[in-house]
């Protein structure tokens, strides 16, 4: 589980909350300015995408809070696939291929297992990643417009709480009722600034990081089956394949890794 994105989320909203003090959350709630911006803010947004990205948008939590794509594991499973490929042949892989979850993976195993020439496996595992992440893209691209639709709709209801407030001005009210009715058309650009910078813009760089994290993956997934149906060495694929991790994790995980496969050499 990663939490993080949570975590940072409530942290900030309590630090603001610890900045305005609890005596005075009051002078901070005005329900108008709360429709203004979060209503107009998620309608812009509904009005801006095609029902089919705003129906994947509950199961990017799931993905937020826990990443599906472990490099690692691939590698090792990549492993094994090119050492039953290498004892028994590439048609062995059919069976491994049918039980696999991940239908990338399992797409790649079975062309190379079909007999796909090398060019025409890595140009179709190349389009279904492009794909993939033009998909990405467009869920990110969700988030990052309600960064900006939310500061936009802020102003919007500062401009509506300013209009209504200089055609309320009377005598009898002097500076107190200015002060009051100004103060309350201002909530609306914090609102806005606050749900941009502690909702949308942390979400979309957590989704952009789990992007990255998967199109990994489907790179060491493509270079591992094109090197499996070369016949390379399972031993020297995977050292191969621990090249494409962050430099962070290479260097333990080739560690980890010495010694694995010394039975694989023919």
């Amino acid at each position: 589980m990663d939490l993080t994105t949570f975590i940072g989320v409530i942290a900030g909203f309590a630090l603001v909350v610890f900045g305005i003090k609890l005596e005075n959350l009051g002078n901070f709630w005005d329900f108008s300015s709360v429709l203004i911006v979060i209503g107009g803010t998620f309608a812009a947004l509904i009005a801006s995408y095609p029902a089919r990205v705003l129906k994947q948008l509950p199961k990017q939590f799931k993905i937020i809070m826990k990443n599906p794509y472990n490099p690692m594991e691939f590698i090792d499973e990549l492993h094994e696939l090119a050492i039953i490929a290498r004892k028994n042949g590439l048609l062995a892989l059919e069976e491994k291929a049918n039980s696999m979850q991940d239908p990338f993976f399992r797409e790649g195993l079975m062309l190379i297992v079909d007999s796909t020439t090398p060019q025409q496996v890595n140009e179709i595992l190349n389009n279904t990643m492009d794909h993939i992440e033009e998909r990405h893209s467009e869920i990110i691209e969700f988030y990052e417009k309600g960064a900006s639709y939310a500061p936009a709709f802020g102003m919007v209801g500062t401009l509506i709480g300013l209009v209504n407030m200089l055609m309320s001005m009377n005598m009898e009210d002097g500076a107190d009722g200015i002060s009051t009715n100004m103060g309350i058309a201002l909530i609306t650009t914090f609102y806005g600034s606050l749900l941009a910078n502690l909702f949308f813009m942390p979400i979309a760089k957590k989704l952009q990081v789990r992007s990255d994290e998967e199109l990994l993956c489907r790179k060491i997934i493509i270079e591992g089956i094109l090197a499996i149906q070369a016949g390379e060495n399972p031993t020297f694929l995977k050292e191969k394949l621990i090249t494409y991790l962050p430099q962070y994790e290479k260097n333990g995980k080739k560690k980890k890794g010495k010694g694995d496969g010394a039975e694989d050499e023919d």
